[in-house]
């Protein structure tokens, strides 16, 4: 039973699984003229760690950057943190507390490894400082000074998704951040998001590998033809699987 004492919706501080920071209603988006998403519907809990899954063309990347603005037109409704995102524009909705890791990474290839990683703003106060950082990711504190043309495919990726923990955004929005990497990589990945979750950060994660994903996500949501056809529990994702390997085809 509800004591009437729970926090306000913009509270960050105080942590519940039940409280929502992120819900999208009826959400549509197009490119050009191209209608991609056709109203999706999810919400995520704070501290929650939820994945978005389905064949490649689903939507789901579409979806992330529809969340932060970076569509054509985009339509419905994007609570953030108890705020109306819809109508804002990228850089206000990343002040709102979002860190996206895009697919493509985005790392500077002429900066070094440590540049790249002061490069982006602080959004919120409670970021990670390099030595928090270094210490999650030591592999990059070996390749600090190394010039980011130099890096590696699982160097880049694990510098792209450090470099959101600076900011401060208390949720994450990541894209396939496993594609293409050797496992003692996707290992070290998969380590960083069971302490970020311990911390209380709460996660979107669009990913291919679904043995990755399971190991981690509360919840799953399955998308098609820009639309949301089934949500899967943790707790029921044995007695789903074959359904889910329909879905994705594997």
């Amino acid at each position: 039973m509800s004591s009437g004492t729970e926090p306000a919706v913009d509270s960050v501080s105080a942590f519940s699984p039940r409280f929502e920071f992120l819900r999208v209603t009826d959400l549509h988006a197009f490119y050009g003229e191209s209608h991609i998403l056709h109203g999706i519907d999810f919400t995520v809990n704070r501290g929650e760690l939820v994945t978005l899954l389905g064949r490649n063309g689903a939507g789901r990347t579409t979806t992330l950057k529809a969340i932060l603005g970076l569509v054509g037109k985009r339509t419905g409704s994007i609570m953030i943190n108890g705020r109306e995102g819809i109508d804002l524009p990228t850089h206000k909705i990343a002040h709102l507390g979002i860190g996206y890791c895009p697919e493509e990474r985005g790392i500077y290839a002429s900066l070094s490894l440590e540049e790249n990683l002061l490069l982006p703003p602080i959004v919120s106060s409670g970021g990670m400082g390099l030595k928090e950082i270094y210490g999650m990711f030591p592999q990059l504190a070996e390749r600090k000074n190394i010039q980011g043309s130099r890096l590696s495919g699982g160097e880049q990726q694990m510098l792209a998704m450090a470099r959101i923990l600076r900011t401060g955004a208390s949720l994450l929005l990541l894209d396939e951040i496993t594609e293409g990497l050797a496992p003692v990589i996707v290992q070290t990945l998969g380590r960083v998001i069971r302490e970020l979750k311990e911390k209380g950060l709460t996660i979107v994660m669009v990913e291919q590998n679904f043995r990755f994903a399971a190991k981690l996500a509360d919840r799953h949501y399955v998308m098609e033809h820009g639309r949301i056809v089934e949500m899967v529990k943790k707790e029921d994702l044995a007695s789903q699987i074959g359904k889910l390997h329909e879905y994705l085809g594997v």
